[in-house]
């Protein structure tokens, strides 16, 4: 029986980890997330970001990345926290595995248009954070990092 299912995307079922960045912003005292499109996290707000390209440095990386998801333009500066994202089916198989690195960066200009993978992209205040679907790695970065909230 041939399967009715989509074809995995290039980052499911993987055979080796992926590479990924995450740029940490702040602009008037709030910081910029995006509710993500796809898995992992999909439908939770996080901090925006994706893959590393062959050949391209990590802040190069995390500047695309916020370009592509959200409109804004920045400047990604220092590695804030690095940690794995491993996802497992029913069967046990490695659905997702990334390596990512969350960089600390600048806003520079730009008006929020979400885009590429995110639903929603905005800029959030500590009030706002409580009441939003957070993934819980956001969560644990902001605090720990920036005591935000």
């Amino acid at each position: 029986m041939q399967s009715t299912a989509a074809p995995p995307s290039d980052a499911a079922y993987p055979r080796h980890p992926r590479i990924a960045v995450g740029a940490i912003v702040f602009h008037q005292g709030r910081v910029l997330l995006v509710a993500r499109k796809n898995p992992p996290s999909q439908g939770l707000w996080a901090i925006p970001g994706g893959s590393v390209e062959l050949g391209e440095r990590m802040t190069a990386a995390a500047e695309r990345e916020i370009l592509e998801e959200t409109g804004l333009t920045v400047r990604a500066h220092t590695p804030v926290e690095t940690f794995e994202v491993i996802d497992r089916d029913e069967g046990g198989d490695v659905r997702y595995h990334y390596v990512i690195v969350d960089l600390a960066a600048d806003y520079l200009h730009g008006e929020i248009r979400p885009g590429d993978d995110a639903l929603e992209a905005r800029w959030v205040s500590r009030e706002e954070l409580a009441l939003l679907p957070l993934n819980p790695k956001t969560r644990q970065v902001l605090k720990k990092h920036y005591n935000f909230p």
